[in-house]
Parts: structure tokens; C-alpha cells; sequence
């Protein structure tokens, strides 16, 4: 691929960035006449990065909330959420949804993809529980490149009340986790919702991130055809073809439930 485009991508002014989101954080939270935030933190790149903007900005309004399925969560995504509310002097909460999630299945039909989606709405609900319990704002976690795709459980990972890095692209999210020094194994994690046991975005969506992240860049940005991305990215158009269904697809999940107007 044209790698030029991930470089001119990613060349961005991250001190500025780090402010701009610290602000939104702290104007949100001072507008909505709210405690504090709530966040889920599971080990990956998005949440960390998450997790030390708040440090930053807003630590001692903030609550960071570690859930596993311990049947399908990797171990190392577990413990590394843990170093991380260690390290940064984080107040969390460590609760495992597996046994919710288990409780469900008691009483519903068998189906994979939604039992797998319905643990990421279990999140959801424990996190608006505690923004319920306490007056805190539900943080969200998606960069640019998910929430484009639609890669995220609708009312489930995608429910929240503020988006602090959706306007960063997944290749300048890990850009600004090494500017606020994020651990390097975080960073170069290969991401994944884990729905299932072994489920990772790379390996479901067939393509790197610095390949989405230059075909997004072209359709969404530069407002570049199908062919012209696959000419100027030099990915197949094969593959540029199938990111951009998924933007189209995925449309109705970045929306507000369309309302019947009588």
C-alpha cells in the first residue's frame, strides 16, 4: 500500500490533542452538572488511552470499570487493565460479566453472534448503572476507524454519552497512546472486542489498521470514489470495496433512532 498516506496521517500535533480532549472532558462534565465519568477499560489501546487522558484531566472524577468474561477474555488483557489503574492511581472496579452473561443463556434461545453482542451490552448496562448511581458520564471508547465501520455492538459498546477519541483514526490513537506513554505492549496489541474466544479485529476484517485507516481516510475525508481509493491506497479494490460496505451498512448505528413523524 501507498504508506505515505498513513505517514502524513498520523503527523499530528498531539500535545494539542491531549488538551483539546482534557478540555471537552472537564467543560462536559462542568456543563452537564455531573460528578465525574465512568468508563470500561479493557485492556486494549482505545481504552487506555481512555484511561490516561482521564488520569490527566480529570483523576479524581473518574472510575474506571475492568469486566472480563473469564472464559473468553484473554488473561493478558485482564491483568493489563489492572497495571494500568495501579500505575495511574485509578479508582475501578473489577466485575466479571461472565457469570451475567451465563445467567442469560439460561433463558434464551442458543444464537453465537447475538450471545456475543449481548455481552457488550451487559458492559453497557453496568456502566450506566454506576453514571446512574454516582451522576457520572459514560465515556465511550471507539476511535474514527470503528466508529466509521460500525465496528461495535450497537447499545452496547457504541452506547455512551461523550466520545473523547472518535475523531482520532485507530493509527493516530496508538500516535497519541505514545505521546501520553501508554506501555509499547498495549500499543502494539493487536485489537480485538472479544466477543468470543480468540476474536480479534485484524483477523474478522481481513485487512491491518494502517490499511482501513488509509481507505477511510480517502472515501471519508477526501471524498475519493471506490476506484480512485484503490488507485491512490494501491490496495485491491476488493478490499477497499468491502471497508467502504461496512461504512454504508453500518449507517443506521451512528444515527439516533429515526423517529415516525406524525
Amino acid at each position: 500500500m501507498n504508506r505515505q498516506i498513513i505517514a502524513d496521517l498520523v503527523e499530528k500535533d498531539y500535545n494539542s490533542i491531549q488538551n483539546k480532549i482534557g478540555d471537552f472532558l472537564k467543560d462536559e462534565i462542568a456543563e452537564r452538572k455531573c460528578q465525574g465519568v465512568v468508563f470500561g477499560l479493557s485492556g486494549g489501546i482505545d481504552s487506555a488511552v481512555i484511561a490516561f487522558l482521564c488520569t490527566k484531566f480529570v483523576k479524581e472524577k473518574s472510575l474506571a470499570i475492568i469486566m472480563p468474561s473469564s472464559k473468553i477474555t484473554p488473561k493478558v488483557d485482564t491483568e493489563d487493565a489492572i497495571k494500568i489503574v495501579d500505575t495511574l492511581g485509578l479508582e475501578y472496579k473489577l466485575i466479571d460479566i461472565g457469570f451475567i452473561h451465563k445467567e442469560y443463556s439460561k433463558y434464551l434461545e442458543p444464537n453465537p453472534l447475538a450471545f456475543g453482542n449481548l455481552g457488550a451490552r451487559i458492559r453497557t448496562n453496568i456502566l450506566y448503572y454506576y453514571a446512574n448511581a454516582r451522576n457520572y458520564l459514560v465515556l465511550g471508547s471507539s476511535d474514527k476507524s470503528e466508529f466509521l465501520m460500525g465496528y461495535f455492538t450497537k447499545f452496547g459498546d457504541g452506547a455512551a454519552d461523550l466520545l473523547p477519541i472518535v475523531s482520532l483514526y485507530k493509527t493516530q490513537a496508538r500516535e497519541l497512546a505514545r505521546f501520553l506513554k501508554v506501555p509499547p505492549n498495549i500499543i502494539t496489541k493487536p485489537s480485538g472486542p472479544h466477543l468470543w474466544e480468540g476474536h480479534t479485529a485484524e483477523t474478522e476484517l481481513g485487512l491491518g489498521y494502517d490499511e482501513i485507516d488509509a481507505i477511510l481516510h480517502c472515501i471519508i475525508d477526501k471524498n475519493f470514489s471506490v476506484e480512485e481509493t484503490a488507485k491512490t491506497t494501491e490496495i485491491p479494490i476488493s478490499y477497499v470495496d468491502k471497508i467502504y460496505q461496512m461504512y454504508k451498512r453500518s449507517d443506521h448505528k451512528r444515527i439516533t433512532p429515526k423517529a415516525c413523524i406524525l
